[in-house]
């Protein structure tokens, strides 16, 4: 028997140093360059069940990762410098009641648990002094030249005192498809907003930084005697942009907020992975001093996810216009979140072979965030994922190669692939390039294997095909004529849309209006203009300066582009046509609730955009306008532009200041 003890003793301990090798492997990657081994929900579960056998077994391994902040692992090649404030991390639950139980019958802020890299920001009379991240045991990463390049870092403020701002630096998801749509062919996508944002933020290269669109959204100060609601609207009135937040009664409000924030998390511009509790009062919060690990008066709330069992049919594998291979796991339907789920990608070969994932496996799935499906774990274990050594889309060689988070990715060989020019096409007729309607990736696939699309301006030529395309199986003379009536809407369009529709690599959506607006939309000044001539322009760097003056040198690409234009027709936005500006330009606006009298919220975004607006994704002090159209709402944004005194308009009331 004490032989047999014994013997489970060892294994127990021999799990928990597995499990140690994997999380401090995981977070040393993850807290370093931002890239993922492994799921945030995976790292919890991992986490959680080393918390439980050295709690079982009395034994703390001194490189547990229980006992380290996340980012005592990182390598860096920027200068160090100590914290002058605590900066450790948050203790963390899935429970609502234990959320409510920490709160009690105080009040307390709710605000969203931000997915970035921790950043703290020092100022000294009025002035940015240093940029630190949180780094370990009270010691970070200096990188104040970076974050001045972010979009909305204050440089000075009116409070002249020493002040330390702790927030988070991210990316925005818009930016994110941004940036990954504009990589050139053949380099691998950024995983994830946070990948891409850490990557950013450690960037040799500060002029680059301000490309990448890198946010800053401040959660706290060292301004003391003031509550953390109060300090809210200080950071906001000082020019930060703050994290969306709630004042909370007591515990027993809490369970209707942390609803109200599970109903936003669609519409919520910025990743997170919960939300935060602090108490309001912070002198309260002070006194409960700090454990090793965790200061006392916060805590994270993680969503707590639903999982379901299911049956993996098959590894579908999707090639995309980079020549990324990505394998998407497909299943037996399950319903979660409220709805129906079949598929989910498994993001990298590292991955799938990690689950091991093969037909017939027992796994379980989830969403990640209630938003995206993952799959979380494979219960039977028994086979050997198939790696295609030819690509679906071409039959071409594949080739694992390495991405720049170090995870193993299957990647085309074949230049010409179609899969790759499908991408293109894809991208082409989004709606934020030539937006046209009615014509999905499935539809581009089966128009390009009839041999009707070669070029962008063979979209608009489709009209030619419409008997063939309405003998399609599928298809029909309704759909043709759909078909046909979208593209000659779709044949009104402005240069920055027919420009962004090319997929320049790193010319994103934004850089695209920013060029177009400087010369005037002039086809002729824009598509000839210089090196020179593009980095003058504010939010242009050298790189997409670079890209954008070459790519039109490109023969091949100048014909392309001309082909195109003899397709469509050029219009001024309406701003620059009229040679004066409207009562919207340069004032910025946060928008908020459902849209009614513009087809949808980018359709809005737009439209502010085409005449001269700029948006923001939350209130602060430098926010002009909010647009909502119920104003007397007590949604976050409301009340936060109501204590700042920031004019609350409808659509109407927007539409009649142009």
């Amino acid at each position: 028997m004490a032989d047999m003890l014994k013997l489970t003793h060892m294994r127990k301990l021999a799990r928990m140093q597995s499990l140690i090798k994997s999380l401090n492997a995981a977070s040393a990657l993850y807290y370093g360059s931002g890239a993922s081994l492994m799921s945030d929900h995976e790292w919890d579960t991992l986490y959680d069940e080393l918390a439980f056998l050295e709690k079982e077994t009395g034994i703390i391994l001194s490189n547990s990762p229980t006992q380290n902040v996340g980012g005592d692992l990182i390598p860096s090649t920027f200068a160090k410098t100590a914290h002058e404030i605590s900066v450790k991390s948050l203790d963390k639950t899935k429970d609502l009641d234990a959320l409510k139980a920490f709160l009690g019958n105080r009040p307390g802020i709710l605000s969203w648990k931000l997915d970035g890299l921790t950043v703290v920001l020092t100022y000294d009379h009025g002035h940015l002094e240093k940029a630190v991240t949180r780094g370990k045991n009270g010691t970070g990463e200096l990188i104040t030249e970076n974050a001045k390049q972010f979009l909305n870092v204050p440089l000075s403020i009116p409070y002249e005192g020493r002040l330390h701002v702790r927030g988070e630096a991210l990316i925005s998801y818009r930016d994110f498809e941004d940036v990954n749509m504009s990589l050139p062919e053949g380099e691998l996508p950024y995983a994830n907003p946070r990948n891409l944002a850490a990557g950013s933020v450690r960037l040799q290269e500060p002029s680059e930084v301000r490309r990448r669109h890198v946010a800053f959204l401040a959660f706290s100060s060292s301004h003391e005697e003031i509550t953390h609601g109060e300090e809210f609207d200080w950071l906001a009135a000082q020019g930060f942009m703050v994290v969306d937040h709630d004042l909370i009664e007591d515990g027993d409000s809490l369970e209707d907020a942390v609803f109200q924030f599970k109903m936003k998390l669609p519409e919520n511009p910025f990743p997170t992975d919960g939300l935060v509790l602090q108490f309001n009062d912070t002198a309260y919060g002070k006194s409960l001093g700090e454990t090793d690990k965790f200061p006392r008066d916060a805590i994270a709330f993680k969503w707590q996810d639903e999982e379901k069992e299911t049956t993996l049919k098959e590894i579908f594998w999707s090639p995309s216009r980079t020549g990324l291979i990505n394998p998407v796991a497909v299943f037996e339907p399950v319903e979660l979140e409220g709805t129906t789920v079949e598929r989910a990608s498994v993001h990298n070969v590292s991955i799938l072979e990690r689950l091991s994932l093969t037909p017939g496996d027992i796994i379980t799935v989830y969403k990640a965030n209630m938003i995206i499906p993952q799959v979380s774990e494979n219960k039977t274990m028994e086979g050997q994922p198939v790696i295609p050594d030819v690509c679906p889309a071409c039959g071409g060689k594949t080739e694992i190669r390495t991405g720049r988070d170090g995870s193993r990715q299957l990647y085309c060989t074949n230049p010409d692939c179609p899969a790759k020019h499908l991408g293109g096409f894809v991208h082409a007729v989004k709606r934020d390039a030539l937006n046209i309607e009615g014509i999905s990736e499935k539809t581009l696939e089966d128009f390009m294997a009839e041999g009707f699309l070669h070029t962008l301006g063979d979209l608009y030529r489709l009209a030619r095909h419409e008997n063939e395309i309405a003998a399609l199986p599928g298809y029909g003379r309704l759909s043709a004529a759909n078909l046909k009536r979208s593209l000659e809407t779709a044949r009104v369009q402005t240069l920055d849309r027919v420009i962004y529709a090319f997929g320049i690599p790193f010319v994103g959506r934004t850089a695209t209006k920013a060029i177009c607006r400087h010369f005037g939309y002039d086809v002729g000044k824009t598509v000839n203009a210089s090196w020179g001539e593009l980095t003058a322009i504010d939010g242009i760097g050298e790189i997409i300066a670079q890209s954008f003056a070459s790519w039109f040198e490109n023969p091949l690409h100048q014909e392309a582009f001309e082909d195109l234009l003899s397709e469509v027709s050029l219009i001024v936005p309406e701003v620059l046509s009229q040679g004066k500006s409207s009562g919207i330009t340069g004032k910025t606006f946060v928008i908020t609730g459902a849209v009614h009298t513009f087809p949808n919220r980018n359709a809005l975004k737009a439209w502010i955009e085409d005449h001269g607006g700029k948006l923001a994704g939350s209130v602060s002090s430098r926010t002009d306008y909010l647009v909502t159209n119920t104003p007397d709402s007590g949604t976050s944004k409301n009340r936060d532009a109501r204590r700042l005194g920031i004019p609350v308009i409808t659509e109407k009331e927007l539409r009649a200041m142009v």
